[in-house]
């Protein structure tokens, strides 16, 4: 956890309030002000949320797709070509993902390009030396996997390539016939991903997943007040909040409701900090 506390930019965060059609706060100027304001250390650390940003873009240009460029990521298209043609500056498991690509040798056989990136992605996220995203993305991963492994028993799919990362978790999905694989002693949240799963709706089912994984960011951030997790949890929703505004601006502007409710209550200064 963060020895560095940002009351400041904690106890001043955006006021959002949905209007018709987006958001009143971006994502790129909440990004800017974290930029201007936090530890250098601090910010390394919420680059690391747009890294799906330059996945996309990286895949899009090793496959020569004329795919829109994503903004949001981390480095340009020119540096992006650039490394295409020497690695050296992307992150490692980039710079291996890319190798691979390119001499059609996969780092994970049996797996899709896509997920093998993402596997690779999963791997680099839980060995950063900060507790809150290694719980975050740990949870998340298991929370695709256990998706995963719903659909591949609900509609007898290949089980091959269909899981992200190597641990126990993904053992127990592969090979456990229980309803709840066996894991729920330890994961209680899978009861709750099992009655998601159920539900008919593909659109309410994703809102569902989604708001479970918006209470797990509070529960984690739970005796965190003006630490660099509390921004990185924001930003996460944030990112959650913009793409339902894309999907669904009725679901997204729902979210949003929840987030400014959420924001009136979890961010006052708490008794101990009051002068």
């Amino acid at each position: 956890m963060s020895l560095r506390n940002y009351y400041y930019l904690v106890a001043g965060l955006p006021d959002i309030i949905p209007d018709q059609k987006k958001l009143t706060v971006s994502i790129s100027e909440f990004r800017n002000e974290l930029r201007q304001h936090l530890h250098a250390d601090d910010y390394a650390l919420v680059t690391l949320l747009f890294l799906p940003s330059d996945h996309i873009n990286l895949l899009n240009l090793l496959r020569k797709r004329n795919e829109p460029f994503l903004e949001s990521g981390n480095y340009s298209r020119k540096i992006l070509e650039d490394e295409i043609n020497e690695p050296s500056d992307l992150p490692g498991y980039m710079q291996q993902f890319i190798h691979a690509y390119k001499y059609e040798s996969p780092v994970f056989r049996g797996y899709s390009w896509d997920n093998q990136l993402s596997w690779l992605y999963y791997d680099h996220m839980l060995q950063t030396d900060n507790d809150f995203l290694i719980k975050w993305f740990t949870f998340d991963m298991h929370v695709k996997n256990i998706l995963s492994a719903l659909n591949v028993r609900k509609y007898k799919l290949p089980a091959e390539g269909a899981y992200l990362g190597n641990n126990d978790v993904n053992a127990a999905l592969g090979s456990s016939s229980l309803t709840d694989f066996g894991l729920s002693g330890e994961y209680p949240y899978i009861n709750k991903l099992i009655s998601i799963h159920e539900d008919g709706n593909p659109m309410e089912k994703e809102m569902a997943v989604d708001l479970l994984r918006w209470n797990h960011l509070d529960e984690l951030n739970t005796f965190n007040y003006f630490t660099i997790e509390v921004l990185l949890a924001f930003m996460i929703k944030l990112i959650m909040v913009e793409r339902w505004l894309k999907l669904n601006p009725e679901a997204g502007r729902k979210m949003f409701r929840e987030l400014t409710e959420n924001l009136r209550k979890s961010y006052e200064f708490p008794k101990e900090f009051k002068i």
